[in-house]
């Protein structure tokens, strides 16, 4: 089975609260919610990775310094096998946008279950809100 490695963000706002974003339509699994993040490439570490991912996706400027690890997913899927190590980060530079058609929000911590998420997500859940309360 192929191991997929794929990096995610829990930006986290000035008031506490967790950007999420929703899978545009024509994509795997359309319509869920999601950790901001995507594919690591061939070569590339995870935390230049994310970095990119969040300038393509965000229009932000994240430096590395401000990734902090925190915790990760393994989740068996029919094709994969997926690997996300989630980081958390509370600075960057920028104002976040929807750059790829996705909606976004920025959401409580204990208000996280209430959106459908890819079931390499949602076990991320209680660790985020362990760490925000």
């Amino acid at each position: 089975m192929k191991l997929l490695l794929v990096v995610a963000v829990a930006l986290i706002d000035a008031d506490g609260r967790v950007l999420i974003a929703q899978r545009p339509e024509g994509k795997a699994l359309a319509g869920l919610w999601e950790f901001p993040g995507g594919k690591v490439e061939t070569g590339e570490r995870p935390e230049a990775a994310l970095i990119r991912e969040l300038a393509e996706e965000l229009g932000i400027d994240v430096k590395e310094a401000c990734l902090a690890p925190h915790t990760f997913a393994s989740h068996a899927y029919p094709d994969f096998h997926l690997l996300m190590p989630l980081y958390v980060c509370r600075r960057w530079q920028g104002l976040v946008a929807a750059r790829e058609g996705q909606a976004l929000k920025w959401v409580w911590p204990a208000d996280l279950r209430s959106y459908p998420m890819p079931p390499a997500d949602a076990p991320i859940i209680p660790a985020l809100i362990d760490l925000l309360g």
